[in-house]
């Protein structure tokens, strides 16, 4: 779901990023704030280990602007399947959030989310936190209306020859009282594996994405048997 501003490509769960590297710097009245804008084609739009396009591609753009106290909002877009968001065919996430670092080593983040389906199903809203700390990432986002939804992830980047970032991550998902087509609380984990490079001045992605949901996928998709794992292309350019 939502995209803020990050360059770690170990807590990518989805595809597409924006990278700070590329933002804009203007000062005003109040202090300096950078300025990003992101532009993605992906495969597919891929969420904690699954398809929100259902296997189709996806084009997806963000707007961010972060305050040098810290204080960041944004915005982010996709195409989304509209059989499985209530006729909705495009997804809406609004955001604003803190960053802050404790040392050289070790930051932190707490943000504030609201994520929209225009003419389908409710708008969820979550509170995030994440702790980054000698290249792992630690983090949890609590969906507390309309359903209560835990999500907790670890990941993992480091640096590989020739510019090539390599980020392991893992997730747990613990659903009660969820919206769309499902009325059973849900459990489950996803990983994923991403290897990134900036190339010809743009972001490169290729990420392997699964999750243990097997047959269970009918539990939040009516139409599909199985949610099946994922390898996922994505080209990004930050302006």
């Amino acid at each position: 779901m939502m995209k803020k501003l990050t360059a770690a490509i170990a807590t990518v769960s989805t595809l597409g990023f924006a990278n700070m590297a590329h933002a804009e710097s203007f000062e005003t009245a109040i202090g300096e704030i950078d300025a990003s804008m992101t532009a993605t084609l992906a495969s597919a739009y891929i969420w904690r280990g699954q398809s929100q396009t259902n296997g189709a591609g996806a084009v997806q753009a963000s707007l961010d602007f972060a305050h040098e106290s810290g204080i960041y909002i944004g915005a982010w877009g996709s195409n989304v399947a509209d059989e499985d968001f209530g006729g909705a065919s495009i997804e809406l996430d609004y955001y604003v959030g803190y960053g802050g670092a404790i040392t050289d080593d070790i930051t932190y983040d707490v943000s504030w989310a609201t994520y929209t389906w225009p003419q389908g199903i409710d708008a969820v809203d979550e509170i995030l936190a994440s702790v980054d700390l000698y290249g792992f990432t630690v983090g949890a986002k609590y969906a507390y209306d309309p359903s209560s939804a835990l999500y907790t992830y670890v990941g993992y980047g480091f640096e590989l020859p020739y510019d090539i970032g390599l980020g392991l991550h893992y997730g747990n998902t613990d659903t009660k009282d969820p919206v769309g087509t499902s009325t059973k609380d849900l459990e489950y984990n996803d990983w994923a594996i991403t290897l990134g490079k900036t190339a010809l001045g743009l972001d490169w992605a290729l990420m392997y994405s699964d999750t243990d949901l097997g047959n269970d996928c009918t539990q939040i998709y009516v139409d599909r048997d199985s949610c099946d794992s994922n390898v996922t292309l994505s080209v990004a350019k930050s302006f």
